[in-house]
């Protein structure tokens, strides 16, 4: 069975040594500079040379963007806090991915088979004219000119608008939402109370229950620590599946970069030896988590046996992304390498096993993932379904339920129902989407993207920066493309892709014509081959960006 979560990119990178930005070259970085700089045109009425001023910072995350001048830097929204500021398309989030490898490969030499429809092109009013400064107050995402609240398009005039795109037969059954992000009133629906499979947008959920609950400033520790006798040691994994073998980046920022095990292994080596122990049996303990390892739709590609402790998301590759085979059991593979970087550090290690460390083991060495903040990040800009699955178990954790695909399910159902999200007839299974007995409305999705862009809660804008960006970043990176009839919202749509056999979804964020910020989820099945029907969901989402809609 083939299964996916992704974008239908043959193109897929990742960042290995630091979740952070790809350090480009000067010649690529233009390009990016080049494209930007017309989509800073067509949204704000700004100079070109502004934009690409503000692009040259496209090695620093979208919270630490600075931009050239408060006439140009606003954030959508006001209260919302998501960066439209000049430029930055290309600082949606640290990750640039693709399809995985399963579904390039069932997707090879497909394309588009209909010909699409012209689409209207966005007209925006000058950023001045349209958005707040972004301490100022009233509606989120509703600034117009003079202080005046931008409009919000009507039902009658979303139907209107959204008709023929809709009826699109590439779609097969299509739902849909789109709702006000300010306040989150649904503007328009079409079986948006109904559920259906949400492929990787379940993401969405699982990114906001975890923030909800333990906060971004959260990390995953993985631990050795003493074992039962003197002379074992105890490799305990906290659920960190961006832990790494490699080497860690000079310079790298301490909220990115992932924990690295040579770290944990010069601090374990140092703490040894100055206690005189120069040789260890070592054990390794995953007793975090409960239940099978294995997700029911488990390939060997999409997703690794999912583990407490591993090393580099279980890839046999540590720095492949293109294929990605996994160790049948990460665990072991972990410990392994542990034990090697400490027989390189002088220790003579033996013995490499499981066992579950004592109850009060004394702490030899730590090391801590990046912050949650910037997992979430991740996660959702390169669907990444291992790093879902381990967040979502960071929700059980924090909640007291079993520490399992359900158990996890379970806390973010919770959780997400403590938030006020109103979830209707809403199942989970997993964290990541890639369960096809998994179902959420489309309003859900839509409810979901309204309480991360709220003003109330700003410990949820992860979840807006994570959002892929229409022909820039992650699962969006080569949709949006010219042909395909959506290349006029490229960079003006912010969302989260999903896709599974015969299921395409796309819930995210969008300015339309008048500068209101909305909130939108597609979700089709069946229908025509992926490609075509990605690009048909994703006219639609121009006509949302192109509509005034009154």
């Amino acid at each position: 069975m083939v299964t996916s979560n992704s974008n239908g990119s043959s193109k897929i990178r990742h960042c290995q040594n630091q979740v952070s930005p790809t350090v480009r070259s000067a010649r690529e970085r233009g390009r990016w500079v080049d494209r930007a700089g017309q989509w800073t045109d067509r949204v704000f009425g700004a100079g070109r040379s502004a934009g690409r001023t503000a692009l040259r910072w496209a090695g620093v995350g979208v919270d630490r963007l600075v931009a050239t001048s408060p006439a140009r830097t606003a954030l959508v929204a006001g209260a919302v806090g998501l960066a439209l500021a000049a430029g930055s398309v290309a600082l949606a989030g640290p990750w640039e991915g693709g399809q995985r490898a399963a579904e390039r490969r069932a997707a090879a030499g497909s394309r588009p088979s209909s010909a699409p429809q012209p689409s209207p092109t966005p007209q925006r009013r000058p950023a001045a004219a349209v958005l707040k400064a972004a301490g100022a107050t009233g509606p989120a995402g509703a600034a117009g000119s003079a202080g005046a609240v931008a409009p919000v398009p009507t039902r009658t005039g979303l139907h209107a608008a959204l008709a023929e795109a809709m009826a699109d037969p590439v779609l097969g059954s299509v739902t849909a939402s789109i709702a006000d992000a300010a306040t989150g009133r649904l503007l328009y629906g079409s079986g948006e109370t109904v559920p259906a499979t949400p492929a990787s947008t379940t993401k969405i959920g699982t990114s906001i229950a975890a923030l909800t609950l333990l906060g971004g400033d959260h990390r995953i520790t993985t631990r050795a620590v003493r074992g039962e006798d003197a002379d074992e040691v105890v490799l305990v994994g906290g659920g960190d599946p961006t832990l790494t073998v490699l080497p860690r980046a000079k310079g790298s920022d301490p909220d990115t970069a992932p924990a690295s095990l040579r770290d944990l292994a010069d601090r374990t080596a140092a703490a040894l030896k100055a206690a005189g122990t120069t040789s260890i049996r070592l054990g390794y303990d995953t007793s975090a988590y409960d239940g099978p390892v294995r997700h029911p739709y488990h390939d060997g590609e999409n997703i690794a046996p999912v583990s407490a402790l591993m090393a580099d998301e279980g890839r046999i590759d540590p720095r492949g992304t293109s294929v990605a085979v996994r160790y049948e059991d990460p665990a072991d593979q972990a410990a392994e390498a542990f034990a090697q970087l400490l027989r390189g550090r002088g220790l003579t290690v033996t013995a490499v096993r499981p066992r579950t460390a004592p109850a009060q083991a004394a702490e030899l060495a730590r090391v801590q993932s990046p912050t949650l903040a910037r997992l979430v990040e991740r996660l959702l800009t390169d669907s990444d379904n291992d790093l879902a699955e381990a967040v979502a178990r960071q929700v059980a954790v924090a909640a007291a339920t079993p520490v399992s695909f359900e158990g996890a399910a379970a806390a973010v159902r919770e959780t997400l129902a403590r938030a006020g999200v109103p979830l209707g007839a809403t199942v989970l299974h997993d964290g990541s989407g890639l369960s096809r007995d998994n179902a959420i409305p489309p309003a859900v999705l839509t409810e979901l993207l309204a309480l991360a862009a709220s003003a109330d809660h700003p410990e949820l804008r992860p979840v807006l920066s994570g959002l892929p960006i229409a022909g820039f970043t992650g699962t969006l990176q080569d949709r949006y493309a010219s042909g395909t009839g959506a290349d006029a919202a490229a960079g003006l749509v912010r969302a989260k892709t999903g896709t599974l056999n015969g299921v395409n979804t796309l819930a995210g964020l969008v300015v339309d014509r008048d500068g209101r910020l909305l909130a939108f989820a597609l979700m089709a099945r069946g229908g025509a081959d992926a490609l075509t029907v990605r690009a048909a969901l994703d006219r639609i989402a121009v006509r949302v960006a192109a509509c005034g809609c009154r």
